[in-house]
């Protein structure tokens, strides 16, 4: 169980953010290509009784050259400022085993998304730069995640982040927003 504090960087140029992440000295962490399968159940939502959402994330890290699958319950806890999870994982061996035994337990809404993930280390922080297939989430963006508000509030203003474009936003919400859920 982790815990992260996070927010999402939206309307920006992610190669421009780039270059300005490696001007300031930021550490490539990877680079990575992703699927990322949305697990619900119609008939029981889990917003309806948990803020949250389940997924599975297959991730091949191209600069180790390695594979990873993992289970995750992403529960929000309430933050006006920042986005806080609570984030439940598990590495599992085989995805197709595990969305069957989901859907026996009800779990029968499954939507997969591809994305493609170049991640930073910078002042303590990490900054993911996101690109989605376009009809998972057309628009890029960065999300940075820190210990708390303080290294948030710092790495805004190091970046020159315009704070109109700092969202506490899930994927699942920013879906909604422009209709594609």
């Amino acid at each position: 169980m982790t815990k992260e504090l996070e927010v999402k960087v939206l309307n920006m140029d992610l190669n421009d953010i780039e270059e300005k992440i490696v001007s300031l000295g930021g550490r490539i962490l990877a680079k990575e290509h992703q699927v990322n399968t949305l697990i619900d159940s119609s008939k029981t939502p889990i917003k309806t009784y948990l803020d949250a959402y389940f997924r599975i994330r297959e991730t091949h890290d191209i600069l180790s050259n390695t594979s990873t699958v993992t289970l995750t319950l992403k529960k929000n806890i309430k933050n006006e400022c920042i986005r806080e999870n609570i984030e439940l994982n598990t590495n599992i061996e085989d995805k197709d085993v595990m969305l069957e035994i989901l859907k026996d337990l009800g779990f029968d809404k499954v939507v997969e998304g591809f994305k493609t993930r170049i991640s930073y280390e910078l002042e303590g922080a990490r900054l993911d730069l996101d690109r989605w297939d376009e009809k998972t989430y057309p628009y890029p963006y960065m999300e940075i995640e820190v210990e708390n508000k303080e290294d948030l509030d710092r790495l805004i203003n190091l970046l020159a982040i315009d704070n109109d474009n700092v969202s506490t936003k899930s994927i699942v919400e920013l879906r909604e927003e422009i209709g594609l859920e």
